[in-house]
């Protein structure tokens, strides 16, 4: 079978949602290349990659790849995609030099190319991402590995929103707690909170792809089989769920739309863990959680993205 392959030239700030979209369009696999991600994994003393990359520029270009069945119904696949990425825009999602090119790549020649680009990565001092055609022994005994399939969703655990939220939940999981996880992807983050030890996990997705895709992951790992995942949009129709833990790696924007549910749906003391919030959107969203009464305890900061972690206290009358 031969296969369309379109490559999107963006930024850094527009690489979550131009992959999301991708997806929504009916993206067989993809794959993006941000020259930053390299430079934030060398940083993080653990030695993930040993490659040599050269610091990129702030004008750097990020590729988003994704690949689709060359059928009668591509150019209306086509339309779809530059239809939503002017929405982007519409949206004040810088796009940078925005353009979109097709190539055509033979199915063997789709699949190689997109392995070639994951390896077990560790993300954290405990967790390491493994893709589930590799064979990976763990380096140290309390070493957790997290199994996915990273060419059918986004969210493996290498973009630094991801890895953030990774963090985050590795600092404020202690055991046993009920987790929420909004806007869930590809799973990553439910599974790793089930790593980390959490208790009940619950994911939710407003797309059928995600939704699909983290319950393919999440079958990869045996000791996250019980994560229910459930179609939903954010946290609306959700009431007073008692979560320990609730946390959400989406674009700030919609970030903001769920402040208030999440406040309604955490235990006092829980935690909401915030991610995918780019510069210029932070003090934005901090002035709608500090209003809605969260405490913000830390921030994580790589490169140009923060991860928030906030905490709802209300004082006993």
């Amino acid at each position: 079978m031969k296969w369309n392959e379109v490559v999107i030239v963006t930024t850094t700030e527009a690489v979550e949602a131009t992959a999301n979209l991708l997806m929504e369009a009916g993206a067989k696999g993809t794959v993006i290349e941000d020259e930053w991600d390299y430079v934030h994994l060398q940083d993080d003393g653990f030695g993930i990659l040993k490659d040599e990359h050269p610091v990129p520029t702030e004008e750097q270009d990020v590729f988003v790849k994704a690949y689709y069945p060359d059928s009668e119904s591509f150019n209306e696949t086509l339309a779809l995609i530059k239809a939503s990425m002017v929405k982007m825009k519409d949206a004040h999602l810088t796009l940078g030099k925005y353009s979109l090119l097709i190539n055509d790549v033979k199915e063997e020649d789709w699949e190689h190319s997109w392995k070639a680009y994951y390896h077990p990565v560790r993300i954290t001092r405990y967790l390491t991402v493994v893709p589930f055609w590799e064979s990976y022994e763990k380096e140290q005994s309390d070493e957790k590995l997290l199994v996915m399939d990273p060419g059918m969703a986004f969210g493996t655990g290498t973009h630094p929103t991801t890895r953030l939220s990774l963090e985050a939940l590795e600092t404020t999981i202690r055991g046993g707690e009920k987790v929420l996880d909004v806007g869930t992807g590809s799973g990553v983050l439910s599974i790793a909170a089930k790593a980390f030890g959490a208790g009940e996990v619950k994911a939710y997705d407003i797309d059928e792809i995600a939704t699909r895709q983290a319950k393919e992951n999440i079958a990869l790992n045996a000791y996250a089989t019980d994560v229910t995942v459930e179609p939903n949009n954010l946290l609306r129709g959700i009431h007073n769920a008692e979560a320990d833990l609730i946390v959400a790696n989406i674009l700030a924007e919609i970030l903001l739309l769920m402040v208030e549910d999440a406040w309604n749906n955490l235990k006092n003391g829980g935690y909401f863990i915030l991610s995918g919030i780019i510069n210029s959107k932070r003090e934005e969203l901090e002035v709608a959680l500090l209003a809605q009464g969260f405490i913000l305890e830390q921030a994580k900061v790589m490169g140009d993205w923060h991860c928030l972690i906030c905490k709802k206290e209300v004082d006993a009358e």
